[in-house]
């Protein structure tokens, strides 16, 4: 009896969970600390600005720091985990975020702070990459587009857990102590990572025949990336996907202050509504992964199941925003922004499936040119929206911006061609 054969017969005690759902679950959990230890900063800013006496545009460069590296390493860390499997890139990429995340507790002014928010941008700009690398191999391709909602669900649930999380830490320990429990966090996972991952489901101890055939085949032969090809296909993607980053980015770096200061709430209150609206995110991704994978079982296009879909959250999302410009009643607000973020993260689905529907082979790489468009955003929204907030005192302005990106994506929209698949284009 082979190895995998005995494997498969063998049943054990009690319920057996599969090799690709533990996979699953750890991915889910990365993204989940992931996020938690990019926004803890934006819950921490009251704590951290009043010590150091910083203003809304300075606090907004802290935000965007953390973009520098990222945006550099976001193609650079696809290539790796392609070349170099998801399992060492993620190893190395967890220790470094883990340390700086703790490098962020220990700064005595703005330029440590910024030094540690590079540093944290610098290990994680290539963890999508190389969990999307991973997601090729482990996931069934009728699958995909609920694995990528499913595990930026986690992160959004990460999103509305920082807020109330953070502000509890802060309330009894100090607003550095909520970036060493972080980081211990991040330390943990990297541990349970390294000891549980195979870079090849055939590898993994607890795989059955049954499980393996569910899966794709493996590639085989390494083959050079078709870069122009690539590039080619991935730049209308990566330009509507820069229109959804600057309306996220500005979600994630601003709602808690939008709350604390333009409608005047304590620091638990604020912390409170700002999960709420992170929470509308986890139902959106989860629901939209859901049905892009639904509408492409009916119909077998790619192109109705991704680009038309992302069309047409994005124009909802738009359209949700807008009655907030012309009024600052805080629960007119508060629907418009969880509405908001809930059309746009129901784009996460579709978006993150097209770089595994063009290239599955690339699937790194393809990921991380498409995750630059996010990474430049995150670099210029904070920023813009903290000279805005200074110079005009409306918190609702940015979101101005916010629709017209917005509504840029919905055209660019429909030139995304993710049946375009590289092995076969000519």
């Amino acid at each position: 009896m082979t190895e995998l054969a005995r494997r498969s017969a063998w049943k054990g005690p009690g319920i057996r969970v599969q090799a690709s759902t533990i996979v699953l679950g750890l991915l889910c959990l990365m993204y989940l600390i992931t996020y938690l230890d990019r926004v803890n900063v934006s819950s921490a800013a009251d704590g951290f600005a009043r010590e150091f006496g910083l203003s809304k545009t300075q606090i907004g460069l802290v935000f965007s720091a953390f973009a520098y590296p990222y945006l550099i390493f976001q193609i650079i860390g696809g290539w790796v985990s392609d070349r170099f499997g998801a399992r060492r890139t993620l190893i190395v990429c967890g220790a470094v975020w883990a340390t700086a995340t703790a490098l962020t507790g220990t700064a005595n002014g703005l330029v440590s702070l910024l030094i540690a928010r590079l540093f944290l941008g610098l290990g994680e700009g290539a963890t999508f990459p190389a969990a999307t690398a991973a997601m090729s191999r482990w996931v069934a391709n009728e699958r995909r587009g609920f694995v990528q909602g499913i595990t930026h669900a986690a992160a959004r649930i990460g999103n509305a857990v920082a807020p109330t999380a953070i502000v509890a830490i802060m309330a009894v320990y100090g607003w550095r102590a909520s970036f060493y429990v972080c980081s211990a966090i991040s330390f943990l996972w990297v541990g349970l990572w390294a000891l549980t991952f195979t870079e090849y489901p055939a590898e993994h101890p607890r795989i059955t025949a049954a499980e393996l055939a569910s899966l794709p085949e493996p590639t085989g032969k390494r083959r050079a990336v078709p870069w122009s090809r690539l590039l080619r296909c991935m730049t209308p993607v990566t330009a509507v996907y820069f229109c959804y980053g600057w309306t996220l980015w500005l979600y994630l770096s601003w709602i808690p202050q939008y709350f604390l200061h333009s409608h005047e709430l304590d620091l638990k209150k604020s912390a409170l509504f700002a999960s709420s609206v992170f929470f509308a995110g986890v139902v959106g991704d989860t629901l939209g992964g859901l049905l892009t994978d639904q509408l492409y079982q009916r119909t077998g296009s790619l192109w109705l199941a991704r680009s038309a879909m992302v069309a047409v959250c994005m124009s909802l999302a738009l359209f949700s925003l807008l009655p907030m410009l012309s009024s600052h009643d805080l629960y007119v607000c508060l629907a418009c922004l969880c509405s908001g973020f809930f059309f746009a993260e129901m784009t996460i689905g579709p978006m993150w499936a097209i770089p595994m529907d063009i290239a599955p082979e690339f699937s790194g790489t393809a990921s991380g040119i498409m995750n630059t468009g996010s990474a430049l955003a995150a670099i210029i929204s904070p920023v813009i929206a903290g000279m805005l907030i200074d110079k005009f005192d409306s918190w609702e302005l940015p979101f101005a911006g916010s629709t017209l990106l917005m509504g840029l994506g919905v055209v660019l929209a429909f030139r995304m061609r993710p049946e375009r698949k590289i092995p076969n284009l000519p």
